[in-house]
């Protein structure tokens, strides 16, 4: 072969190896593209889940709160859910369609209906529990696993309907045979479950009837007492216990959610409460305040106020004093943890052998082994509240 047919051959080799290089190196780019980009969580569902504007406040679904508790950079939510949907009637809608269309492989799919599928009166949204509510249920879950999806299936958002007993409030169950359905199909299916209504019912259990309606849209300026929809801090917590659930159910989840989520109650609260020792209460400062001189030594007038001080089995004191014009605390060693915290006024902290002034909002810790005092300074009382373990550590 000519010299010159030589030097084409090779050319044309290697363009064609920087071609397939450049190739590589953009599949490359795009698949840590595509790896770094956050993932998409849907929601489909009802009211207690979907959107509102401004005109609608003080409602919102749980939904609107999804995002506060997931990282943006792992995860973008989607919230299609749609006030008075069943689980049929968002499919025959429409409503399924834009997100069959944007559903891709390792999205999440998170499908609560129940509320408005149990409506035997209207034809358009009814569904009976046995059959017909899983069958549609099924639909979602089929399609988030087509598209490479994960589905989760959420039973629905309890209700807020308290019965009164003879010794306390019922909470009822209004979901029943829906409640069920779900939690069987999920069974059968080997799907993620968020048990949302009995997380719900065991946190409205706990939280009592009167104390509930703040969460609900109970709103005596609007008229209204609605005990399904919620307002801003329902839906906080319930898009709170979603994603407790979703936890449980993936606990890789868990570094890219930015909130936490211990929240909610156990089913065992009130049994808990009941076996309680000591009960827990609340005490007022106006009932305690003891006049006393500055202790340790220390000059002036002081008020403290020994909250719990009469609390059995308690394991940290905690006080409030204020000392008055030239009042202080006098030197004296320390044989455990203490905690002082200005809430109000300045003084002079001495520590150690050091003095430095301290003002509201400072915290200053003293450990075993050390001494220290403190005075008053300036014109107003110096406030403090402090804590400290009533056993050495």
């Amino acid at each position: 072969m000519a010299r010159s047919s030589l030097s084409m051959v090779a050319g044309s080799h290697a363009k064609h190896r920087l071609a397939w290089a450049a190739a590589c190196c953009l599949a490359t780019l795009q698949w840590q593209a595509q790896a770094a980009a956050p993932r998409h969580v849907f929601v489909v569902g009802d009211s207690t889940a979907s959107e509102y504007g401004p005109e609608r406040a003080p409602r919102q679904g749980w939904g609107m709160q999804l995002q506060s508790f997931l990282d943006p950079k792992a995860w973008q939510v989607r919230n299609h859910a749609q006030s008075g949907r069943s689980s049929r009637s968002f499919i025959e809608e429409g409503w399924l369609v834009p997100v069959a269309k944007a559903l891709s492989r390792g999205d999440v799919l998170l499908i609560q209906f129940g509320h408005n599928d149990e409506k035997v009166e209207d034809s358009t949204r009814y569904d009976e529990p046995a059959r017909a509510f899983p069958q549609w249920l099924m639909r979602y879950v089929e399609l988030a696993r087509s598209k490479g999806a994960t589905p989760i299936l959420i039973t629905p958002l309890a209700r807020r309907k308290f019965e009164r007993g003879s010794k306390t409030d019922q909470l009822l169950d209004t979901h029943g045979l829906y409640a069920q359905a779900v939690r069987d199909l999920a069974a059968r299916e080997r799907v993620g479950l968020v048990d949302l209504t009995a997380s719900s019912m065991d946190w409205l259990r706990a939280l009592g009837d009167e104390p509930s309606k703040t969460y609900f849209m109970h709103v005596p300026e609007q008229n209204l007492a609605d005990d399904t929809h919620l307002q801003e801090r329902g839906a906080v917590m319930s898009a709170c216990l979603v994603v407790q659930g979703w936890k449980r159910i993936d606990p890789a989840l868990a570094p890219q959610v930015v909130r936490d989520t211990d929240c909610g109650a156990p089913g065992t609260a009130l049994v808990d409460r009941q076996a309680q020792r000591h009960p827990s209460r609340v005490v007022h400062e106006r009932d305690i305040s003891v006049t006393q001189p500055g202790p340790h030594g220390g000059a002036g007038t002081t008020i403290a106020f020994p909250f719990f001080a009469d609390a059995p089995e308690l394991g940290f004191s905690f006080r409030k004093r204020v000392l008055g014009k030239g009042a202080g605390i006098g030197l004296h060693q320390h044989h455990k943890d203490e905690i002082y915290y200005v809430v109000s006024g300045s003084g002079i902290y001495e520590l150690d052998g050091t003095s430095q002034r301290v003002q509201a909002g400072d915290a200053m810790l003293t450990r075993p082994g050390s001494t220290h005092a403190i005075r008053q300074d300036g014109d107003e009382d110096l406030v403090l509240l402090i804590a400290y373990a009533n056993r050495g550590p």
